[in-house]
């Protein structure tokens, strides 16, 4: 799935169809979403969005410095990990990620590409990039769990009558 956001604020809505659709099977597994972009291309923002959309009223900011936030959500706890300041992936051993690596966990991971093989794999990546009419976002599966999100987001599109892009944007 290709889109096209065209503001800080369409980019949000994204994030939250995105956590709307997730599958009644991502509530009994660990659900995870790579977020891959350039600076300023809208992780953050989608992430926001996504944790809105998922009950979370606290302030949504990005863990740059403290590399994970955890955000309760009913019966589900968002983790939020920004690892822009990893320079090694062997530093995630100090963040305790394997508590978190479980049943009725979702993980919102930016910069997935600096922690390496010591990630869980992704269910679905969303790629951001920063272009001259907006922000283009590209959504893929990775799993099962991923494809079954994927297919549930884009029938709740059309079920409200949007184009694939969200917001005011065309589609990619």
């Amino acid at each position: 799935m290709r889109t096209r956001t065209d503001t800080a604020h369409d980019t949000e809505e994204l994030g939250g169809r995105l956590a709307r659709s997730r599958p009644p099977a991502a509530d009994g597994s660990l659900a995870v979403l790579y977020l891959s972009g350039e600076l300023g291309a809208g992780k953050t923002t989608f992430a926001r969005g996504f944790l809105r959309a998922l009950g979370v009223t606290e302030e949504v900011r990005s863990p740059t410095y403290t590399l994970l936030e955890l955000y309760p959500a009913g019966e589900l706890t968002a983790v939020h990990l920004d690892l822009y300041r990893v320079r090694d992936a062997a530093e995630l051993e100090a963040l305790g990620l394997r508590e978190w690596a479980r049943s009725g966990h979702l993980w919102l991971i930016e910069w997935p590409e600096r922690g390496g093989s010591r990630l869980p794999p992704a269910d679905l990546t969303l790629t951001f990039s920063v272009s001259a009419s907006g922000h283009d976002i590209e959504v893929r599966a990775g799993s099962p769990l991923g494809e079954s999100w994927l297919a549930r987001a884009h029938g709740a599109r059309r079920a409200g009558g949007e184009s694939d892009a969200a917001g005011g944007g065309a589609p990619a």
